[in-house]
């Protein structure tokens, strides 16, 4: 992929061709609320209103604080903040709850309309079989990222584009967009040639590979090997679940992950039809076998359990983040402090997350089932908050 830096004209003709042909946006680098500005989204809060506060395990979460603070240690705001909880014991809870409520501000996360609850889902890290090179069980690439893949800065152009990226390729003097999901599985990107990094057996696993955005690969050999997100190619995500229920094909409740599979399983012939309906595609590349966990678009290795998938738009990536939900397929309460540290295709709005369940069986099928009702509180350091109306 190519980060292009061009004269002013030749930016223009890409802006107009790029954003008039409406190519897709991935979400800004920036919080969408910079602090001085009004803050629709967020409600000041108080301790007291996040349910069972007083009675959190804040030690399970402890490790996911300081992998945030990894990231965000040399940040002004946040300094102090990583050099107060170095010095937190971490099986402390009466001192880890006393360094929360001295260095953050609790704010309750609203939807645009006023409501304040959405939707909480479940991702997780899949293992697939697969091999470094082609065959008859082995028919279906994993590409890495394609050299013809323009990525191009809307904000150097226009300062109301700030934050604003789009995805395209150069076709003679104009800017398309990029290759869809059914282009490149029919073989219609000839950049992708050669960049082929592994080779799977199902590719109903490599669609779920790409919507998790990680995974294991296990070759020939019994040996697994780490992949994590690269790339995209810039086109929004779309339910195939929703689609199958749209055309009469599956019931609501039946529209999860193994739903799909023992449709998909069923009607092999329809399946590249159906997974054309998600022009989203995802480029992979191969991760140190060192890494303890996936990487999350904070750039440090998830938490299982206690990272989360936001809308970078409304919550910066990094920050503390309460959740008030229940268990998968439950009504069973889940209320717990997580940490923003990942970004999704599918995960759009204010107050919507994507629950990081871990690696296996077991967090496949948590993952799998959880679509549940979410309230959210976002922990803003002193310092670093959202300005009001």
């Amino acid at each position: 992929m190519k980060k292009i830096a061009l004269n002013k004209s030749i930016w223009l003709v890409l802006a107009l061709s790029v954003w008039l042909a409406a190519c897709k946006t991935t979400p800004p680098a920036e919080v969408r609320i910079p602090v001085g500005k009004p803050a629709p989204d967020f409600m000041v809060s108080k301790w007291e209103m996040l349910p069972d506060w007083l009675t959190q395990d804040l030690s399970a979460s402890w490790p996911a604080l300081q992998q945030s603070c990894r990231a965000l240690k040399f940040k002004p705001v946040w300094l102090p903040i990583c050099a107060a909880a170095a010095k937190v014991p971490e099986g402390d809870a009466a001192a880890q709850r006393a360094f929360y409520e001295t260095w953050f501000t609790p704010y309750q996360v609203f939807n645009p309309d006023g409501t304040d609850t959405g939707l909480v889902t479940g991702y997780y890290e899949p293992l697939l079989q697969g091999s470094r090179t082609p065959g008859k069980r082995f028919a279906y690439p994993i590409y890495g990222p394609p050299d013809d893949m323009l990525d191009v800065d809307m904000g150097e152009l226009y300062p109301q584009f700030r934050g604003q990226r789009v995805r395209g390729r150069l076709v003679g003097k104009r800017v398309v967009p990029y290759f869809n999901r059914a282009e490149i599985d029919a073989g219609q990107a000839p950049a992708l040639q050669g960049r082929e990094i592994f080779w799977v057996e199902n590719p109903v696993e490599l669609f779920f590979l790409q919507i998790q955005g990680s995974g294991r690969i296990e070759l020939e050999d019994g040996t697994r090997v780490k992949i994590g997100y690269a790339e995209q190619n810039g086109h929004s995500y779309a339910s195939i679940g929703k689609k199958l229920v749209d055309m009469g094909e599956l019931k609501l409740e039946e529209a999860s992950m193994q739903g799909i599979k023992n449709w998909a399983e069923k009607n092999p012939e329809r399946l590249f039809t159906l997974l054309g309906h998600n022009p989203s595609y995802v480029f992979f590349r191969e991760l140190p076998d060192t890494l303890s966990a996936p990487l999350g678009a904070l750039g440090v290795p998830l938490t299982n359990e206690y990272s989360i998938a936001v809308d970078q738009r409304t919550i910066p990536l990094g920050v503390p983040v309460f959740i008030s939900t229940t268990q998968p397929s439950s009504t069973e309460p889940l209320n717990r402090l997580m940490f923003a540290q990942d970004t999704g295709g599918a995960i759009k709005g204010a107050v919507r997350a994507d629950f990081f369940w871990g690696f296996g069986e077991y967090a496949a099928a948590r993952a799998g089932s959880m679509k549940q009702s979410l309230r959210m509180w976002v922990l803003f350091p002193r310092g670093g908050e959202p300005a009001l109306n």
